[in-house]
């Protein structure tokens, strides 16, 4: 029996009549190309259809609606035995085997998105995430999706909100320090509350202490990303009635390590990025119970088709959160 799309062809091709003009574009079906291309191929309009598991009728048909929508010259000479493509047959078929092609790359790149096995992901992450926690995922992720292109981006978490609703990112690791963030264009996935520590050289007096709280290092200088208080890690002190004093404005958690190292001041350390911490200083976590956690998520954006990889990067981003 014939395919479905040749009955719909074959009204397509009459409604257009054989006098379309030249420049017009033609509707063609696939339905017809495959056929032309069977018939070309075997030489016959008999062993196309065997092929194609259609009656020799239907093959012909087709062949008939495709003449008529090109502008009716003949595409076939019918020849004692079989057929031979025209001059017009021959100038189609390159342009036949190509829409064809295109057409079934454009078929198995759709379903490589739809099985996250291809496609792009765009990730970006605020710095401390970058020290373990989507390194982790990332390399989870690339093992059970290898075939997915995956960039990725740091910044602070303002400007990777702001790409991530401009359309620029599909999923972006942000944090918070007390209070939601602002704006609803995106959903906030939970991953992890981190605990702070506060990083001492290894001499220092309170080094061994098994917390510490912030008011006793009211007279300290720190170490800070920030010149500003407000909005940084350090913003908590503000409510146990002190500013800390910034002596040093270092903004990469490694150098931080070194100028705490060297006797220059204290720092917060939040948990992601304690991992690596020197043998030279201690990291004792801080107990603060009225302030509320540095909670990390992961943001998508609302109202938006997901890239088909973000959700398995999601889940790669919690199993790595739980580690």
């Amino acid at each position: 029996m014939p395919n479905p799309h040749v009955t719909r062809g074959l009204q397509a091709a009459a409604a257009q009549g054989a006098e379309a003009a030249p420049s017009e574009v033609p509707d063609l079906s696939t339905v017809w190309l495959r056929t032309f291309l069977e018939v070309a191929r075997h030489g016959s309009f008999t062993v196309a259809a065997r092929e194609l598991g259609w009656t020799q009728s239907a093959v012909s048909r087709q062949i008939a609606a495709l003449e008529a929508a090109l502008g009716g010259a003949p595409l076939f000479d019918r020849l004692p035995r079989g057929v031979r493509p025209t001059a017009h047959g021959r100038a189609l078929l390159p342009h036949a085997r190509e829409l064809l092609s295109r057409l079934r790359a454009a078929g198995r790149e759709l379903a490589a998105l739809r099985d996250a096995a291809g496609g792009l992901l765009r990730v970006g992450a605020f710095a401390t995430a970058d020290a373990g926690l989507v390194p982790r995922a990332i390399a989870a992720f690339r093992a059970r999706h290898p075939g997915v292109t995956l960039t990725r981006e740091e910044g602070l978490t303002p400007a990777l909100l702001s790409r991530l609703t401009e359309g620029e990112l599909d999923l972006a690791v942000v944090s918070t320090t007390g209070g939601a963030l602002p704006g609803d264009a995106y959903d906030l996935h939970h991953l992890l509350d981190e605990t702070l520590y506060v990083a001492l050289p290894a001499g220092h007096a309170l080094a061994g202490a098994s917390e510490l709280r912030l008011p006793q290092f009211a007279a300290d200088d720190w170490i800070s990303g920030s010149p500003r208080i407000e909005g940084s890690l350090l913003e908590p002190a503000l409510r146990h009635g002190f500013r800390p004093r910034v002596a040093h404005v270092v903004a990469e958690w490694t150098a931080k390590q070194g100028y705490v190292a060297a006797g220059l001041g204290v720092a917060l350390v939040p948990a992601l990025a304690a991992e690596g911490v020197r043998p030279d200083i201690a990291l004792v976590p801080v107990r603060d119970e009225g302030a509320p956690p540095r909670t990390v998520y992961a943001a998508t954006a609302r109202d938006r088709t997901p890239a088909p990889a973000t959700h398995p990067f999601l889940t790669a981003l919690r199993e790595a959160a739980v580690r």
